[in-house]
């Protein structure tokens, strides 16, 4: 992932950390000009080309036990800019797939949205590299995406077709890929089992980082913070990242914890919060988190979201939060918005370029939807498939001895 300290001039460099740094309000006063007042060094300046756009993030970041934070200063050019907004604009449209399939009473169980928190997986993912990995919890569909997991098998998993990227066994909260460790049902144990991962990761020596996501509605849990002691004890390669939407459930935040500043909680692990309705900020602060991560240990890194829809499809979210508290976040924080307006206003984007985007998306999930009500339900015998990875030539226990024959539907696949 492209990294900005990289690719500029040393110079530059640190002309650019002695203005824009998120540590800047620390540091005692000087007599240089506000930082709305100096002049953001342009691509040429900065030895990029044309193709990039260089701005100042608006919304700085908060650290904790750090003396810099990631760039604020950030480069896009218009290839990532058009990757961006098709995925923002793909999740949201996917998650709305969702909502009428579940309305339609093709999608049975639970059903949690993730509209509203685009910007965050976009972001993070956007920082990733071929070797990092990630879990999360069950607000899982945007995230299947982001990872690999075709449209069209994340919303035939959601209607439990053989098409979909678990078979059809899985449903809304278990969903995997490739270095995707799901979808999970349970609150807040992704949490440890991601710490399993960054210690695989540690002990074979891969370079890979592990993402834990979860939300401040888990953040209060026990095993939260015994993973924390114990990556710290074992220095893993493990980023902690809370999606802080506001809401565990139908509580408010500052109902259900003392301190709401999750960034702040790992005791003495570091910490960032970042604004999660900013792409490039996401971005900025995940590739400053894997850095930490692999140099010198576990990082927290809070995400400041909001989603839109109730806890799941069953909670109209309007019981315990106003209406005009959701449209006013919808109005002016929006990250697909927000993101729509950046490339307008800096011109990396036309309006025309937008508009063809927001159509392919649609085309893309009217296809999986159609797809999704088609396909074939699982047949009966894959109850027992899949249960080992590769070759088992076993019998599998039933309900009175070991009678199940095994298959592996999945063969040659990862």
């Amino acid at each position: 992932m492209f990294n900005l300290a990289n690719q500029i001039q040393c110079r530059l460099a640190k002309l650019l950390l002695v203005r824009f740094s998120s540590t800047q309000l620390s540091r005692p006063p000087t007599e240089e000009l506000p930082e709305e007042s100096q002049p953001i060094p342009n691509a040429q300046e900065m030895g990029l080309g044309d193709e990039y756009r260089v701005m100042l993030l608006p919304n700085d970041f908060k650290l904790h036990r750090l003396k810099e934070g990631p760039e604020r200063v950030v480069a896009i050019r218009k290839s990532q800019a058009l990757k961006y907004y098709r995925q923002l604009a793909t999740v949201r449209l996917l998650e709305t797939a969702a909502s009428r399939l579940y309305k339609e009473q093709l999608v049975r169980g639970f059903c949690h949205l993730y509209t509203g928190q685009e910007a965050c997986a976009v972001g993070i993912r956007a920082a990733m590299r071929s070797n990092d990995n990630l879990i999360t919890g069950y607000r899982v569909h945007g995230w299947a995406y982001m990872m690999g997991v075709p449209a069209v098998g994340v919303l035939a998993e959601l209607t439990g077709r053989r098409s979909g990227c678990s078979g059809g066994k899985g449903g809304s909260m278990h969903m995997y890929g490739r270095n995707f460790y799901g979808g999970t049902g349970i609150v807040g144990d992704q949490v440890p089992l991601g710490a399993g991962v960054a210690f695989t990761s540690k002990y074979l020596q891969d370079g890979g980082v592990c993402l834990a996501l979860y939300g401040d509605g888990a953040a209060n849990q026990g095993q939260v913070f015994e993973c924390f002691n114990m990556a710290l004890l074992w220095k893993l390669p493990m980023i902690f990242v809370c999606e802080n939407n506001n809401y565990g459930m139908g509580t408010r935040s500052e109902r259900a914890a003392s301190n709401i500043n999750y960034y702040t909680r790992g005791d003495l692990m570091p910490g960032i919060w970042a604004d999660g309705q900013d792409v490039l900020a996401v971005r900025s602060a995940t590739e400053f988190a894997i850095k930490h991560a692999l140099n010198k240990g576990p990082i927290l890194m809070e995400l400041g979201t909001y989603r839109y829809g109730g806890h799941s499809m069953s909670d109209p979210g309007t019981s315990y939060r106003t209406r005009e508290e959701i449209q006013k976040v919808r109005r002016q924080h929006d990250p697909i918005q927000g993101f729509r307006e950046l490339c307008l206003d800096q011109q990396i984007l036309s309006l025309d370029e937008i508009q063809e985007i927001n159509q392919v998306a649609r085309l893309e999930i009217e296809g999986a939807i159609r797809a999704a009500r088609k396909d074939d339900e699982p047949p009966l015998n894959n109850l027992c498939s899949d249960v080992y990875s590769g070759l088992f030539e076993g019998k599998l226990r039933g309900v009175l001895a070991l009678e199940l024959e095994h298959d592996n539907t999945k063969d040659g696949e990862v």
